[in-house]
């Protein structure tokens, strides 16, 4: 488990972020929480630009729901899907996205 010594105190504390991950493993949800986090950076993953013209709106059955304007966007994001999923792989626990699916 992740410590860090508190100088104040003298005494180690444990990392939030990494209880929680624990605490969710536990009850189930950790694969869950890895394609919502997806969703929730889905501008820092695409970029500014792709963020402007898209929305990651929902995971589920580990397929990431992306909003676009037309069929034209769908498309265009359609091409760079395998560097998209790459980026979302190196997030924690976005192995759980296994395919992204754009709707118009």
């Amino acid at each position: 488990m992740n410590r860090i010594r508190n100088a104040a105190t003298g005494k180690d504390a444990v990392k939030l972020g990494s209880l929680v991950d624990k605490l969710l493993a536990g009850f189930g949800l950790a694969h869950q929480l890895g394609g919502w986090r997806a969703v929730a950076r889905w501008p820092e993953i695409v970029g500014e630009k792709n963020a402007g013209v898209s929305r990651a709106v929902r995971f589920s059955d580990d397929t990431l729901l992306v909003s676009v304007p037309d069929p034209v966007w769908r498309q265009q994001l359609s091409l760079t899907v395998d560097d998209i999923l790459e980026k979302i792989h190196a997030l924690p626990g976005g192995r759980a996205v296994k395919r992204i699916h754009f709707i118009s």
